[in-house]
């Protein structure tokens, strides 16, 4: 470089010379889901910031410690293509997830460019966002509940419809002992079987929900219970005359030929994806033409640049992407700019709203960080955050576990014969 180019460059930093010399956590709970925050530290003082989703816990993480230890943090497909065998589908892959939402942000600092750049720039300055909103057994309140979420500024509505709904009601539901109480019975084994009472019922909150919110809003609604196939065909097809975004869920996603025989007997949108890790996940699902629209969650699909892969590998087929999020600020603008550099991207979930302290956990951004239903795609380095407010942090720190960014120095030697060829 010559010396009058040098004099328009901040060398400040040099990306080439950049080393990861420490990986540490903070536990926390109560956000409203348990997540552990990430930070990667330098040779050069840059540190970067992820997130462990809630159900991964902080092992997951702590694994991939030495395995990064020494590497350069700008060589974020290198090093994801090194540990992404250390994930898996639902909550397994968080500490995958957590160390590329990290690499993102220290390789966008070292550049000096937003997250969303190293993704390939972005398609929007706002992301639309939902948010989470606690059911109520009565129809009728549950849409005031989502009339007051359209005057806070949101455009974009979910609800959960489903069984829980129809608990206690007589002649509702049909299942063998102790099936509907079960969370660990996957949908096509439990035998429970919804009845043309239960589907009325279900069909009646809804349409009360309508009344209040109308029919200009999308309103997609999740939580069905681990009902069977023929039971989601037949709530499904009464459903669809209320024009719902989606349906989300209605079954596990590892079945593929059932998703293609419900999207097939419904009018309305199938969504699932937020337990699928990596795009060769979502493939067969895409392929089969089994749904309309994805919906991975980044903390546990793969990062940053593996959920754009996902949402372009989904804009071939003609899918949309919505994006599920139940974390921190930081998984929230990780989101933000996967979401700002995919086309096909939808919409994005929140389920903070109602907790003001969750906007207080990061500087540098807006507060609140939801505006109007929007959250603004930053032009700052990395994932857009300045740093951690210590004091809001601690306020949610976990005390069963270890505290704020302790010593993780006896991970650092942990290995294994781990190479996946001879």
């Amino acid at each position: 470089m010559s010396e009058s180019l040098e004099q328009n460059v901040n060398t400040h930093s040099r990306p080439s010379e950049l080393k990861i010399t420490d990986m540490r956590l903070v536990n926390l709970k109560g956000l409203p889901m348990r997540l552990s925050i990430l930070r990667i530290d330098t040779n050069q003082g840059l540190s970067g910031f992820g997130e462990v989703r809630d159900g991964a816990t902080q092992t997951y993480a702590l694994t991939l410690k030495s395995r990064i230890l020494g590497e350069n943090p700008c060589n974020i497909d290198k090093i994801f293509r090194k540990i992404k065998q250390f994930g898996y589908h639902a909550r397994q892959a968080g500490g995958v997830c957590g160390v590329e939402m990290a690499l993102m942000d220290l390789a966008g600092k070292a550049y000096g460019v937003p997250a969303y750049q190293l993704a390939g720039g972005k398609f929007r300055d706002k992301i639309l966002c939902y948010c989470d909103t606690d059911s109520v057994p009565d129809g009728a309140e549950m849409g005031k509940r989502l009339k007051k979420r359209m005057e806070q500024g949101f455009k974009f509505l979910k609800m959960d419809v489903g069984i829980g709904l129809l608990k206690g009601i007589p002649n509702t539901l049909i299942a063998p002992p102790g099936m509907i109480e079960s969370r660990d019975v996957m949908h096509p084994f439990t035998g429970i079987q919804i009845t043309e009472k239960g589907i009325e019922l279900l069909c009646d909150y809804v349409a009360a929900v309508r009344q209040e919110i109308g029919y200009e809003i999308p309103l997609a609604v999740d939580h069905f219970g681990h009902i069977g196939l023929e039971s989601c065909i037949r709530l499904g097809q009464a459903l669809d005359k209320f024009s719902l975004a989606w349906y989300e869920d209605m079954i596990p996603w590892q079945f593929t030929g059932q998703y293609v025989r419900l999207s097939q007997s419904v009018n309305t949108p199938i969504c699932t994806g937020e337990d699928i890790y990596l795009k060769e996940g979502f493939m067969p699902l895409l392929q089969a033409r089994g749904v309309s629209v994805i919906h991975p969650d980044l903390a546990s699909s793969g990062g940053i640049l593996e959920t754009k892969k996902i949402g372009d590998a989904a804009q071939e087929y003609g899918v949309a992407m919505a994006m599920h999020m139940a974390g921190s600020p930081i998984s929230a603008m990780a989101n933000v700019h996967c979401a700002a550099a995919t086309e096909n991207f939808m919409v994005l979930e929140n389920h903070s709203v109602d907790l003001p302290r969750w906007n207080d956990l990061v500087t540098g951004l807006p507060n609140p960080i939801i505006k109007d239903g929007y959250i603004e795609v930053p032009e700052t380095p990395g994932l857009g955050i300045t740093d951690l407010n210590e004091e809001a942090i601690r306020e949610f720190i976990d005390p069963d576990l270890p505290g704020y960014f302790e010593s993780t120095a006896s991970w650092d030697n942990e290995r294994s014969n781990d190479r996946l060829w001879s």
